[in-house]
């Protein structure tokens, strides 16, 4: 069985280039989730990093999801192909690329495990599960046209695009990438500046924030921070 994921794995990889790019692994077939709790994790744990539109989520760190499995899904590639796919790659990622691109995070920063995280922060009972759940969730909607509602309220959005970088005790956020934001605070102005045009390791959110969003999360972060 093993030996038979792998390939199937790896026949996912090479026909979606994008996440090819971005690693592509294995670690036991994953045929069972929840879509409603890997859509849930999903907001939580990856989108800051990955544009998802049935997530509403609109990171550009990591692949454009969508893009990465639209052609696949039009060639006849099923969303069990892609559950595959999106398993491997949180349980095996890629933390350095040849590209020089930022690299993806391993699960234990993704998913912590409840045992392992004091507070309220963001976490698992069971990491395995969640990965389960995020794959079956992500292989089923990647790529199909489905679009969610924009959100407009700066505590989504914060959560949706920008939680998985950064520590935010009041959106229940711990992401290690980017600054811890309850300590160093940012003004609205400083919050506007950097959601609009990135900087060092973080990216631009004007392509996928409107104005009005990247107001709302600047607003919503000044405001949260350090409270």
């Amino acid at each position: 069985m093993r030996v038979r994921v792998a390939s199937f794995a790896a026949v996912a990889c090479a026909t979606v280039v994008t996440v090819v790019s971005a690693g592509c692994g294995s670690g036991g077939f994953t045929s069972e989730g929840s879509q409603g709790a890997g859509k849930q994790l999903f907001v939580q744990a990856c989108g800051g990093c990955h544009v998802l539109a049935d997530a509403g989520t609109a990171g550009t760190i990591g692949p454009n999801l969508d893009d990465a499995f639209a052609q696949a899904r039009a060639d006849g590639m099923t969303s069990a192909t892609f559950a595959q796919v999106v398993a491997g790659q949180i349980r095996y990622p890629i933390a350095q690329t040849s590209t020089g691109e930022p690299g993806m995070p391993d699960a234990d920063t993704t998913l912590p495990r409840c045992e392992d995280v004091e507070g309220d922060a963001f976490c698992v009972e069971d990491q395995d599960r969640a990965i389960s759940d995020i794959a079956v969730y992500v292989g089923a909607v990647a790529g199909t046209g489905v679009t969610a509602e924009r959100p407009t309220d700066g505590k989504t959005i914060f959560t949706t695009s920008c939680g998985s970088c950064h520590v935010l005790a009041d959106a229940g956020t711990a992401g290690t990438v980017g600054p811890n934001l309850d300590q160093s605070r940012p003004s609205k102005e400083l919050a506007v500046d950097r959601v609009t045009n990135g900087r060092g390791a973080m990216p631009a959110f004007k392509g996928s924030l409107d104005p009005a969003q990247i107001e709302a999360v600047a607003e919503y972060v000044a405001t949260a921070a350090g409270r």
